[in-house]
């Protein structure tokens, strides 16, 4: 029988930049910021809130930079503006929503993007909330998202649909893959309603405030810190590290 390959360790990157020029937390710093936060903390994958979409390929790059060039992949995916039936905005015109970015480990490694917005969403709310996911060389399905935050009742909504229908559908077109969720949930994490989030067969780690890594049980969490963003934006950023058990193959 084969052995199974041997463990993959990663590390996880989140951060709410702050970055659309409209709310009060946006400094116009929050880019350079991210930049030196990836290049001091060298993460294999960074899951991104806030953010326009011309800023991806400027993190992409340092990412790449930071691991020798390696292969590295993006994704964005816009919050929806439900008044225009378009895109959400930046203030400079760009849409806005969030991203993923992540160094491929296979030297034939490939990817596919999944994305939308929440089938729930809060109708008082003109920003209609989006959810990301990567499958990334077969072995890993990364996801981020940007709960709602004008209602907790919503966010909690939305986090379950993703969990309980939006993973499930997209392991049905890809196949199973160790899955890890990292974003800003809008949930607290001491709240302990939010453990409802923690779907069976999950685990969860945080920052002690909103934003969340959940993982599938065949990923071990562990090392969870806050980064510090220097008043660059409103939320620190969330750095973990994750061991993923692959699975043996199987004889066909």
């Amino acid at each position: 029988m084969a052995d199974a390959p041997a463990p993959t360790t990663l590390r996880v990157l989140q951060m709410n930049l702050c970055n659309s020029g409209r709310a009060d937390c946006y400094t116009g710093r929050s880019m350079t910021r991210a930049a030196e936060v990836i290049s001091a903390e060298r993460p294999d994958l960074v899951t991104l809130n806030e953010i326009c979409r011309d800023d991806i390929p400027a993190l992409q790059r340092t990412l790449a930079a930071v691991h020798d060039g390696a292969g590295v992949v993006s994704a964005f995916q816009a919050a929806g503006d439900r008044p225009s039936g378009a895109d959400t905005r930046c203030r400079d015109g760009q849409p806005y929503g969030i991203g993923l970015l992540t160094r491929l480990h296979e030297p034939a490694g490939g990817h596919t993007v999944h994305s939308g917005l929440h089938p729930t969403q809060d109708l008082t709310d003109p920003e209609e909330r989006p959810w990301l996911c990567v499958h990334v060389d077969g072995l890993l399905l990364a996801c981020t998202t940007h709960l709602a935050a004008t209602s907790y009742r919503v966010a909690l909504t939305q986090c379950h649909d993703l969990f309980d229908e939006i993973v499930p559908a997209i392991r049905r077109s890809t196949g199973y893959a160790p899955t890890v969720l990292s974003g800003d949930l809008n949930l607290r994490h001491d709240d302990p309603a939010v453990r409802s989030c923690q779907r069976p067969g999950y685990q969860r780690v945080g920052d002690g405030a909103l934003q969340h890594v959940l993982a599938t049980a065949d990923i071990t969490l562990c090392c969870t810190r806050s980064v510090g963003m220097r008043g660059a934006t409103d939320h620190p950023a969330l750095l973990a590290t994750l061991t993923i058990h692959h699975r043996r193959p199987t004889r066909r």
